[in-house]
């Protein structure tokens, strides 16, 4: 398939962004006219100007690298494997995060969210899961809504389903990425569990500030609420499309528990 013109890119990006041409234009301190000559691909702006752009546009570090191609320049942003000698030390601070949380789930993913690493409590989330959704590449969002993954023990599967579903909207909605909207597809074609009608709102601590993963495990049930983070200024692709996802127990009877297991092993 051609790659589309870098016209086409920026148009899909401004409309992505709901900004008129002339919105933009202001934005970037460019006339309207210029702008859109631009887009029609009359005329070639400077990779200062093109960058200026995907700043106001709040374009991904990848779809960056794929407007400065289109228009002729060499990428911004190199993309190394984590596994690489030169990311060693980040592959270093991932690990020390995601151990330094134990003794409570944490897990490393990339922008498909396809497992990248994760510490020894992760156990008590998969122990349970078909050893086919385990085999590489495992992504943890299939996992959790998988008929054969996670999905049966889920006591709020219809809230915790709608909380990922949202969740892959908006990262789609900023990045354009056709491999999450393949995935969010897939995971939305899974047949609705027995237990998505379980559970709903009630569930929530508090006043609803959180979505909880309520899970009956083989020890019992555990309530989780989740955290991601990013790296905060990453100048690698890898990195910058790399996440953290740390469950914390919702509740003093889901921590004593979980301490009690980390004691088990």
């Amino acid at each position: 398939m051609q790659a589309a013109s870098l016209g086409e890119q920026l148009r899909d990006w401004r409309t992505r962004r709901r900004m008129s041409q002339m919105d933009l234009a202001l934005d970037t301190n460019m006339s309207t006219r210029h702008l859109s000559f631009i887009e029609t691909g009359r005329s070639k702006p400077s990779s200062q100007m093109l960058l200026r752009i995907a700043d106001r546009l709040e374009v991904p570090h990848r779809a960056r690298n794929a407007l400065l191609l289109a228009a002729g320049y060499a990428p911004d942003y190199q993309e190394r494997s984590l596994d690489s000698a030169e990311m060693t030390g980040m592959r270093a601070i991932v690990e020390h995060v995601l151990k330094g949380h134990e003794p409570y789930p944490a897990l490393a993913v990339d922008r498909h969210w396809n497992m990248i690493a994760a510490n020894d409590a992760i156990a008590i989330l998969i122990e349970q899961v078909s050893a086919a959704l385990l085999a590489p590449p495992v992504n943890v969002l299939r996992i959790a809504l998988h008929p054969e993954g996670l999905a049966p023990q889920i006591v709020n599967h219809g809230e915790w389903r709608t909380h990922i579903l949202d969740r892959l909207d908006l990262q789609i909605e900023a990045s354009a990425d056709a491999g999450l909207m393949a995935l969010r597809e897939e995971l939305a074609g899974y047949a609705i569990e027995a237990n998505d009608n379980r559970g709903g709102s009630h569930l929530r601590h508090g006043s609803g500030i959180a979505v909880p993963l309520v899970l009956d495990t083989v020890a019992g049930q555990i309530r989780f609420v989740s955290t991601v983070t990013i790296f905060g200024t990453p100048v690698d692709i890898t990195l910058s499309e790399l996440a953290i996802e740390a469950f914390f127990p919702a509740d003093a009877e889901s921590a004593a528990l979980l301490q009690q297991l980390a004691k088990r092993k």
